[in-house]
């Protein structure tokens, strides 16, 4: 699929400088169904890397000077070229993710949303004058700050939303006026490569302003660690940001990382409302999103209605082929993710409600009560279609245990009190708290992203793009 020209135009090889450059090895990018292969896609190096980095630096003056009307007309560009094959690109993403297509056009639509809001931000990326004379020495002074691009962007994305987390990256680079590079998961490099292209054939932007390099671990350290770049923005596990930060230092770094989102039942939520939302929340692109429903606290007095509801309702939820609309849950992204969550449904010490076994390649929707702290379904972040049921005395004891973990990014209180959800709003130590929906509700254009270990930093392109630019202060005595 890679390596031959398409019918698009789509040339082969990597988009490194400004044109596309053929690279000696491929990797085979896998349906994970069926294992069956969709495609070969090119692989990058670490000297590929550093060519990327220095052919961003090249046209970094030229990103900086484009007007705001070609920054917008390129983002644009790029938005209506992928509205124009969504369909295309939904098939494309069923494909190398494995995710069931109703997430996948919910990842396209959302990315539609990503560049059109990005192309809007350009035209409030302006600064502001400073009264410098509230000290007498500023008499006769004038003083006001721009923002200026923060340099060359390296941007580092997970496989379960490959088009989506690349366009919170690209984006708001584009929109900064910084040349970007794009490091896509190895399993998931196909959909990314297509948006970079579609973004190059944009003739108001220098070709080299949007790159793309593949690769493993060598590949990334090369992008993170070069002293000449502005700033790196990951998305991915804790552990990986983690050593992203301290390889990237004194860089400034961007973290979008794991989590373990809690959804609070009080005794006065709509129970059924609450059952509902997990099913809808615990299982999307199953299981594989960060904040995905993992942790259910369920005051007492509603548990087992809860609980029951619940069981009902995971009947409903279609196990199968992602092809097909009606399917929720799909096999992983590859077998060894599979093993380990089911590993940790066996090492819980959890009662089963439901699921626990594998369903063709799938891990069947599971629900699981009674699981102590201290097991790593409840602690860490399981990236699985298992939801995990505990009933707590009161709310003060729900929001101590969503505060127990060492995550922050989503949480949601289920809750018929104004009074109940201004409390979670508050106490909860999360970077957002969503009151009678999933957490893993997201628009695009709000600020997202976490405390503690689920990251540093915003995504959602007004904020993102703040983060990629930095201020420049101008003083002048006429």
């Amino acid at each position: 699929m890679i390596s031959h020209e398409t019918g698009d135009g789509w040339p082969s090889g990597l988009p490194v400088g400004s044109g596309w450059v053929e690279t000696d090895a491929t990797r085979d990018v896998v349906f994970p169904y069926d294992g069956s292969v969709v495609g070969a896609a090119p692989l990058g190096t670490a000297e590929l890397a550093r060519r990327a980095v220095t052919e961003a630096l090249a046209v970094a003056p030229a990103m900086a000077a484009l007007p705001s009307h070609a920054r917008r007309a390129a983002l644009m560009g790029a938005h209506d070229a992928l509205a124009a094959r969504r369909e295309e690109f939904e098939r494309l993403l069923v494909l190398e993710t494995g995710k069931p297509l109703v997430d996948c056009r919910v990842e396209v639509a959302r990315t539609l949303v990503t560049l059109a809001t990005a192309a809007e931000e350009v035209a409030r990326l302006h600064g502001e004058t400073v009264p410098l004379d509230l000290l007498p020495a500023g008499e006769g002074l004038v003083g006001f700050w721009t923002r200026r691009p923060i340099g060359v962007v390296v941007g580092i994305t997970g496989f379960n939303y490959p088009l989506l987390l690349a366009a919170h990256k690209i984006a708001p680079a584009l929109a900064a006026g910084c040349p970007i590079i794009v490091k896509p998961a190895p399993a998931t490099p196909l959909a990314t490569l297509w948006l970079v292209h579609l973004l190059r054939a944009a003739a108001a932007l220098p070709p080299a302003g949007v790159q793309l390099v593949t690769g493993d671990v060598e590949v990334g350290r090369a992008l993170v660690e070069d002293p000449r770049i502005g700033a790196v923005s990951f998305t991915g596990s804790a552990a990986a940001g983690h050593a992203i930060a301290r390889a990237a230092a004194p860089t400034k770094v961007l973290l979008e990382l794991g989590s373990n989102a809690a959804l609070v039942v009080a005794a006065d939520a709509d129970v059924a409302a609450a059952a509902d939302a997990v099913v809808r929340g615990g299982y999307y692109a199953s299981g594989q999103a960060c904040i995905s429903v993992q942790r259910v606290l369920v005051e007492e007095p509603v548990h087992d209605v809860f609980v029951s509801l619940l069981a009902e309702r995971m009947k409903d939820v279609v196990v199968g082929d992602p092809r097909s609309p009606g399917t929720r849950v799909a096999p992983l992204i590859d077998p060894a993710a599979t093993e380990r969550v089911l590993a940790w449904v066996r090492g819980s010490g959890g009662t089963l409600v439901s699921g626990g076994t594998l369903d063709g390649r799938a891990i069947a929707p599971t629900v699981l009560t009674g699981v102590p702290d201290g097991a790593d379904a409840w602690d860490e972040e399981i990236f699985g279609p298992v939801v995990c049921v505990r009933p707590v005395p009161d709310l003060d004891a729900a929001f101590a245990a969503v505060n127990a973990s060492r995550y922050g990014l989503h949480a949601s209180v289920f809750t018929r009190s104004l009074a109940t959800a201004f409390a979670a709003i508050d106490r909860i130590e999360a970077g957002g708290v969503v009151v009678n929906e999933v957490p893993g509700f997201r628009a695009d254009n709000m600020p997202y992203g976490g405390v503690k270990d689920s990251g540093a930093g915003r995504e959602g392109p007004r904020f993102a793009i703040e983060e990629l630019t930095v201020t420049r202060m101008a003083v002048i005595r006429p």
